[in-house]
């Protein structure tokens, strides 16, 4: 059973950082494509962040030179370091696991990001 587990959330003024935690279970994070995702309200879920198996990263123009996706093997962890925080960065962030071999992606139970301005 795969589990994905994130924290770090908070409130925090613009222009301040944050660092979103995601401990996964029953999966192997260096071993999957993993990423990061969120939603504000009234709007679709959109992608933030990827890493690959192979450690490449991708993001999403918004928050390019911002935020950092990463991963801790050791701890089987995957982080999201979110600097230079925008009042449109509010949202419920959360972490992704997309297992390729079954076509089957598994979320975590999201953790609110709030910006003020």
């Amino acid at each position: 059973q795969v589990q994905l587990v994130e924290s770090g959330g908070g409130l925090v003024q613009a222009g301040g950082s944050l660092r979103l935690s995601c401990a996964a279970s029953g999966t192997i994070v260096s071993a999957k494509l993993m990423g990061w995702h969120r939603q504000a309200p009234g709007k679709q879920r959109e992608l933030v962040a990827t890493i690959t198996s192979l450690g490449s990263t991708n993001y999403a123009d918004s928050v390019k030179g911002r935020f950092t996706i990463s991963r801790e093997n050791a701890k089987n962890t995957v982080y999201l370091q979110m600097n230079s925080l925008k009042p449109e960065d509010t949202a419920v962030y959360y972490c992704n696991s997309y297992d390729s071999r079954w076509n089957v992606d598994y979320w975590g139970q999201g953790t609110q990001v709030t910006v003020s301005s």
